[in-house]
């Protein structure tokens, strides 16, 4: 009996090892790595930085466009001498005394990711406008006393200007592209269209001195020009995906808006006939004009948020 109840023992420890081997072994899941950021999507941001003017001069000349040929008395000087005077006081430059401003506003813009072999490289198109403030104002004045020919021995034209470009807004639509140095950095280049509102102010005034009433001298006037011109662009910058979703970026832009040159005003010499010599009217006229050039410079940060309504999902494989 003793031999049975063994044999019986024996057999149940046997077979209970072995449905125990059979069973299948189970392991909790690895935990998956955090997937690299996707890049592909819509997205929208703020910037704020600074600006600053290329070029920081209006220039403003001034040239004879008809003169008589008589000479009114008693005046020594001839008419075209004062004209050419004229022209040179009403001819100079006028630097900027205040170049640089803020810019900010927002941008919109599209990234694919691609990339053989990984998803190393980033092109996209975006958007954007900003306000400035002190846009690269400039303004100045200037009096000058040119004298030529007889004008030194009897009157000489006083000359006062004064001058003011500025940049109310600018706007760009650029592509992209740029290479990922790690999954959340990006170095890119830009380029593209670039536009804004200009302003151009010119002012000025001449006299003849001293005073003579029989041929006053009136001018040259003044004229305001607001619009909107379009040009390019071009830059690059670094952006960083801090956060899923959110990125943060530094860039650079150099804008050209081309040149704007207008008519400002003209001046003239009238004679009353009251000394003789010469008939009474119109003696000489003069046309001014003034040019400035619109390009600078941005340096600003800004950050985006990224839909990437386009990510596939993420799928654990056991």
């Amino acid at each position: 009996m003793n031999k049975a109840v063994i044999a019986a023992l024996s057999f149940a420890l046997t077979t209970g090892s072995a449905m125990a081997a059979d069973l299948p072994s189970y392991k909790a899941p690895p935990t998956p790595p955090p997937p690299p950021p996707l890049w592909t999507g819509f997205y929208v941001g703020l910037n704020a930085g600074g600006t600053w003017s290329s070029n920081n001069s209006i220039w403003i000349g001034s040239s004879p466009i008809w003169v008589t040929g008589d000479n009114p008395g008693p005046n020594l000087s001839s008419p075209a001498d004062y004209s050419l005077t004229a022209a040179l006081g009403a001819s100079g430059v006028i630097s900027s005394r205040n170049a640089a401003g803020f810019i900010g506003g927002g941008q919109i813009g599209y990234n694919w990711q691609f990339g053989f072999g990984g998803n190393s490289f980033v092109y996209g198109i975006e958007a954007d406008i900003q306000g400035i403030t002190n846009g690269g104002g400039h303004n100045g004045s200037w009096t000058t006393i040119p004298v030529t020919g007889g004008n030194i021995l009897n009157h000489s034209i006083v000359t006062a200007v004064s001058a003011r470009k500025n940049l109310d807004y600018l706007g760009t639509v650029r592509g992209r592209i740029g290479y990922l140095f790690t999954p959340t950095l990006l170095v890119y280049g830009t380029g593209g269209l670039a536009y804004g509102g200009v302003n151009l102010n010119v002012s000025g005034f001449q006299s003849v001195v001293p005073t003579v009433a029989a041929w006053p001298t009136i001018g040259f006037g003044g004229v305001s020009y607001s619009d909107a011109r379009v040009g390019w662009t071009a830059g690059g910058g670094l952006e960083w995906m801090f956060m899923p979703n959110w990125s943060a970026k530094i860039e650079y832009l150099y804008y050209n808006l081309g040149s704007l040159q207008m008519a400002t005003g003209s001046t003239a010499q009238l004679y009353d006939g009251s000394f003789g010599g010469s008939p009474a009217g119109l003696k000489w006229l003069n046309a001014t004009q003034a040019r400035a050039n619109y390009n600078g410079n941005i340096v600003r940060a800004g950050v985006n948020y990224h839909f990437n309504w386009g990510a596939p999902p993420v799928v654990a494989k056991y």
